[in-house]
This record gives structure tokens, sequence and C-alpha cells, in this order.
């Protein structure tokens, strides 16, 4: 016999998560039935929940979500561009509000500043990302950005892009920072060779590129105080 299929308006009200959220609060339910209530509609076999719980499975968890691109996202069955847009978007909002601080500007002034900014970010990530920290002349992060996402242990990025975006923003003065998916931050040749060509290129442009740290897990590297720019 074949086995029932249902969807989430078969589920008695107290068991569909937005009506439990409004009961006994959103700290309350599973990370499937938050992530299910951001779907909204779960597919003709599978409510949302147990389509919530089949992507928690499949990325290995919240850490693993996170990194996830749209394109792997609608790899899944039951997950749309749709579906996939919206997740992207709760996440990158639940990143944002990890990174305000009762809005004021991050300011940085020594390495673990911009260090400890970006670590929850990016110690767990399974890709290379780029990121650029641009700076005001308070060296207050006015905006942060990613500009590249490599391979697992691969993350190119042009100078180009990075003083077109620091062009862009106004900025006075910028960090580069990426991470290292194997958890040792040890800048590789790549890294240092990279380094130098940007604090030219900052030279040349009249921004300063300030530092470029490698996030490890829990620990990183400045190559400002490793003598390499």
């Amino acid at each position: 016999m074949e086995a029932q299929s249902y969807v989430l308006k078969d589920v008695p009200n107290e068991d569909r998560p937005r009506e439990r959220l409004m009961m006994i609060g959103a700290e309350a339910l599973s990370h499937a039935e938050l992530l299910a209530i951001l779907l909204r509609t779960g597919t003709k076999r599978e409510s949302a929940v147990l389509l919530a719980t089949k992507i928690l499975n499949q990325s290995g968890g919240l850490r693993g979500l996170v990194d996830m691109s749209i394109e792997e996202m609608t790899a899944i069955r039951g997950i749309g561009p749709a579906k996939a847009v919206q997740l992207r978007a709760g996440i990158e909002l639940g990143r944002r509000l990890s990174r305000s601080q009762q809005g004021e500007l991050p300011t940085i002034r020594k390495p673990a500043d911009a260090a400890n900014l970006l670590m929850e970010q990016l110690r767990y990530l399974k890709k290379e990302h780029f990121i650029c920290l641009f700076l005001n002349t308070k060296n207050q992060v006015i905006l942060q950005e990613t500009l590249s996402v490599g391979t697992l242990n691969a993350s190119l990025v042009h100078p180009r892009e990075v003083f077109r975006a620091a062009m862009k923003c106004s900025s006075a003065s910028l960090i580069c920072v990426h991470n290292h998916p194997s958890g040792d931050p040890t800048p590789s040749p790549e890294d240092i060779a990279l380094t130098r060509r940007l604090y030219e290129a900052g030279e040349l442009v009249g921004i300063d590129v300030l530092d470029h740290l490698v996030i490890g897990d829990n620990r990183f590297i400045s190559l400002k105080e490793q003598g390499c720019m």
C-alpha cells in the first residue's frame, strides 16, 4: 500500500509552524519549523516542514545551509528559484542582523577587531570567501562586501574588482579578509602575492590597503603583522 502524502493544510492548526510561532513564540520552534515558515509551502507529497527537514539533512544543518548557493538549493527536489531566493534573503538578513551594533558603525583599531567581526561568519564555510571591509576616514566600516567565492582551497579576486567597489562607496581605506576552509589560517604563497598586488594597487589609486586577514577555525593571521605588506 502506498504511503499517504500530505501537505501543511492537512496538519492540525496547533502543529503548524506559523500557528505555533504565534502561540508559543519563535524561540520554541525547531530549525525545520522556522525554515518551513520561510518556505511558506511544501510540495504535493511533502509538507513545508518535511521539505525543510530534507533541506537541512542534505545541507548538513544550518551551517551548511548558509554556504549553499541558489543553484545548489534548486538542485534539491521541491525547491524552485522562488523558494531558493526566499531562503537566501532570510539568511542574508540574519547575517546583517548579527553584524549590526545598535546602529553604530564598527570601528577597526587592530587586526583582531576585523577578525572578530567576521570570524563566526567565515570559520565554518566550505569554500573560500574573499571579503572586503571598506572604511571611512575614522576607520569605521561603511560597507562589507563579498567579492569572490572560490573552491575548496582557492579564492580568486582581481585588484580592479576590489578598488571598483571601494570607489563606489567612497572608501578611504580597506581591509581584505578571506577564510581557509581547512581551519588553518597559514597564508599560502598565492595569498602573499595577492596581498602585495593589492597593496601596490592601493598606493596607485590612493586607497590604503590596511591589512589582509586569513581566517581559520577560531584563529586568524594578519599579513601586515607577518610583514607581507
